[in-house]
């Protein structure tokens, strides 16, 4: 009978471990008074040739509960920790050199004229900010992703939202170290470093799909992980 218990402290240690390496990149804390949802807590790394991100939002970021104010979040990567590259804006601040825009929406239609009701979705842009990019709408859209269509790379699970961002492209920079900001609206930015596609950093980065699922993700919940007293990017 106590055969099998070298196995389960295996398994306990295995949990234990991958539940370390999902600790959160930054936190926010948001304002009961938005209104939109907004991201409070984001977990984002390289996985393979992919950046994977778990971004848990205040509260549900597309549906009925938020009708016309809905998601509307821009997560900004500088691939490269380099201001010289991607986007310029006419004010230094920190989304200068960002390279890669992630655009989270909930969106919702207008209903159509036999009755039935608006439809929704959640929907994730991806654009490459060049360095003519004067602003996160501008560059080149490098996917689009609704949460009904693109299964293997985007799903929502009530609050949380798993992506995965194809890194592959030659035209985005790479670097050891890559540089995350996030601007909640009338807030100060959030940044927060993790590691980047050069030097074995794809890796060594989280796992929150495994072998394209993310049924593994839904049970690495940020609040559960161990994590330090003041994270990066913790606004406090």
């Amino acid at each position: 009978m106590k055969r099998p218990l070298p196995l389960l402290v295996c398994t306990l240690l295995a949990s234990t471990s991958f539940a370390a390496k999902e600790k959160s990149t930054f936190r926010y804390n948001a304002p009961p008074d938005g209104e939109r949802p907004v991201i409070v807590d984001a977990t984002v790394g390289p996985q393979g040739s992919d950046f994977a991100m778990r971004l848990r939002f205040n509260r549900e970021p597309w549906g009925e509960v938020c009708k016309s104010r809905c998601a509307n979040a821009t997560l900004l990567l500088d691939t490269d920790s380099s201001k010289q590259t991607g986007l310029h804006l006419t004010q230094d601040g920190p989304a200068n050199g960002a390279d890669v825009a992630i655009v989270v929406q909930g969106v919702r239609e207008a209903a159509t004229e036999d009755g039935a009701p608006p439809e929704t979705w959640l929907r994730v842009k991806v654009r490459l900010l060049a360095n003519d990019a004067r602003s996160a709408d501008d560059g080149e859209l490098l996917a689009e992703l609704n949460h009904r269509q693109d299964t293997e790379r985007l799903h929502v699970d009530e609050n949380t939202v798993y992506v995965l961002v194809d890194a592959t492209s030659p035209a985005i920079p790479s670097a050891r170290k890559v540089r995350v900001v996030y601007q909640p609206p009338g807030a100060k930015a959030v940044q927060a470093s993790i590691p980047g596609m050069i030097g074995g950093g794809g890796g060594k980065g989280v796992r929150i799909f495994k072998d394209g699922s993310w049924g593994r993700a839904r049970n690495a919940d940020p609040r559960k992980a161990k994590s330090p007293a003041s994270p990066a990017g913790d606004n406090g």
